[in-house]
């Protein structure tokens, strides 16, 4: 018996170390640097992955030209010359394995100007998967950071590709697997960190004794991570709407009602009493509301009425509708969408034939509203490897742009991401939130959905990129795409028409319920402190002693600077 208790003992220390066996590296650079980084994880699987040994591991594809190089620092590097487009990189053999995820970060430079240069993967199963993207440059290094998912084994290939003709430098590569289980894990330990703090709260009797063997009773009364979903008009007309959607969530942004298109559909007749009605509902029940949008910078989203103006009536009516709709929510939405999808679209630069508009038009929202977060909103940024036009890269050019604007040093700007996804590359995600976070702005995933194509996986996925954006360090709040309306949902629906939940509505109250656990009672030891690990949000203690005539209940806020102190809770007579 005690050989088989030492054996299970063993055991679980064993799976525990495997579990967290090689911990998920953040590490992320937007900078372009003299020297690149040394490969994370040591390489991961990668043979040679500085190039230390020449090109042992690495391939050479047909009709290019590879060697090793040295800077006058000494530092190695792989280079490559392909006779015509695409250009290749030299590139390795690796053996996958099934339902692994595989974290990818390289180094690389070009040989002249600029060109943008894909991480590519031949899977197991044949297919082409894109693993990343950057904007590469000559004459300094940047950082691609990625990954994918093998959900067979069996051989791989991995490579760089770029569409014009240059030689890819490469250097500092790193493929690191994570099983399901250690990727979950850490995003579990990751959450933790960041959205819970222990706190010590203090019991005082009137005459400032600590109360030892105080009985505390803990209530959470809002959570801390914003949390929220799209809002219909419909939710002004339907009780059980307004029920299911605000017992729920603590942030909305309103499908449609705030949008130009919405407020002043034939020119100069505006109209808000819908998005006015849908405000006091929000604040009735204390949601947050984010404004969406002031402007939509893609052609298919204007009006007819639009489209015809010279520039400078498009610009006098910018400027009404700019000064009508802020004007109007200033000091009551905590956000504005303002220029939304300005990667995609360039709708009004093009129009009035100014490349900066985008910058300018976040400084007049700022000079307006003073308290409002001011998003860069952008689809495909974190869904899509693929998307060329929106990659983490061009993101990044995109905001310094804005925030280099002369007047603009001092905006409250923060990173959108709208995560339309259909299936999630979820290395991918994880690296490219890495990638924004040195922006150091606040990170929201502003539109989540998942595409109903993906069939029963549907929920699965939801549930993935869930977990994703609520564990990773720098991501500050979560709002779904799944606004109701009696001829069905955008994309994803939460719950049927009398709104009881679908399965994707089960796995977002599951989440709640997760995401709000806490400890519900403590008593305090001999010195009147109770130690507490508490989910961050606002809470009410309930304090009960003999040497009490009546329970005295106390609020705090318990945030991410909570547990540097200890927080008394002093009973007045």
């Amino acid at each position: 018996m005690g050989k088989l208790l030492i054996f299970l003992l063993c055991n679980s220390l064993f799976e525990g170390w495997m579990v967290m066996s090689v911990p998920y590296d953040h590490t992320a650079s937007i900078e372009c640097l003299s020297s690149p980084m040394n490969s994370l994880y040591k390489g991961g699987i990668i043979q040679n992955s500085e190039f230390n040994s020449g090109l042992m591991g690495w391939l050479v594809p047909v009709g290019v030209q590879a060697g090793v190089s040295s800077s006058p620092s000494g530092n190695k590097y792989a280079s490559a010359k392909s006779k015509g487009p695409p250009s290749r990189s030299v590139y390795q053999k690796l053996q996958m394995q099934t339902n692994t995820h595989y974290a990818l970060s390289a180094w690389l430079q070009v040989s002249s100007g600029t060109a943008e240069v894909k991480a590519m993967f031949q899977a197991p199963n044949g297919a082409y998967i894109i693993g990343g993207t950057t904007v590469a440059k000559s004459g300094c290094w940047s950082m691609l950071k990625g990954g994918m998912t093998a959900y067979s084994s069996g051989q791989a290939e991995f490579f760089f590709e770029a569409d014009g003709v240059v030689d890819i430098l490469v250097d500092s590569v790193s493929l690191q697997p994570f099983s399901f289980a250690e990727w979950k894990n850490h995003s579990r330990l990751s959450a933790d960190k960041a959205r819970k703090s222990t706190v010590k709260v203090l019991a005082r009797g009137p005459d400032g004794v600590p109360l030892a063997k105080a009985n505390v009773r803990i209530e959470l009364l809002r959570p801390g991570f914003p949390l929220g979903n799209a809002m219909t008009k419909e939710i002004l007309d339907i009780p059980a709407y307004e029920k299911w959607f605000t017992s729920r969530f603590t942030v909305a942004s309103f499908e449609n009602e705030m949008k130009w298109y919405y407020t002043e559909w034939k020119r100069d007749h505006e109209d808000y009493t819908v998005p006015d009605a849908m405000l006091r509902l929000a604040q009735k029940h204390n949601i947050k509301v984010r404004g969406h949008n002031v402007f939509w910078d893609t052609n298919n989203t204007q009006m007819g009425w639009v489209n015809p103006l010279s520039p400078d009536q498009l610009r006098a009516a910018m400027q009404k509708r700019l000064n009508s709709v802020v004007t109007r929510y200033a000091g009551k939405v905590i956000a504005w969408d303002v220029m939304n999808e300005n990667l995609h679209g360039e709708f009004y630069e093009t129009r009035l034939g100014t490349p900066n508009v985008s910058a300018q038009i976040y400084q007049q929202v700022a000079q307006i509203d003073r308290t409002a977060t001011l998003f860069m909103n952008e689809f495909s940024t974190l869904e899509w490897a693929g998307d060329m036009t929106s990659m983490s890269s061009k993101y990044v050019r995109k905001m310094e742009e804005i925030r280099s604007y002369p007047g603009n040093a001092g905006l409250k700007l923060a990173v959108g991401l709208e995560s339309h996804f259909s299936t999630p590359n979820i290395p991918y995600v994880r690296a490219t939130l890495d990638m924004l976070a040195q922006l150091k702005l606040p990170i929201w995933l502003t539109e989540v959905d998942v595409s109903p194509k993906t069939g029963p996986y549907q929920v699965e996925y939801l549930e993935d990129v869930l977990r994703e954006g609520y564990g990773h360090p720098n991501v500050e709040g979560i709002v779904m795409w799944a606004a109701w309306h009696k001829h069905g949902c955008y994309v994803m629906c939460l719950t049927d028409k009398d709104f009881n939940n679908l399965p994707a509505g089960n796995l977002v109250d599951k989440l709640i319920a997760e995401w709000k656990t806490h400890p519900e009672a403590a008593t305090t030891d001999a010195n009147g402190v109770a130690e507490l690990d508490l989910v961050h949000g606002d809470y009410s203690f309930t304090v009960t002693h003999p040497s009490l005539h009546s329970p005295t209940v106390h609020t705090l806020t318990v945030d991410a600077s909570s547990s540097a102190l200890e927080h008394a809770l002093d009973i007045q007579d």
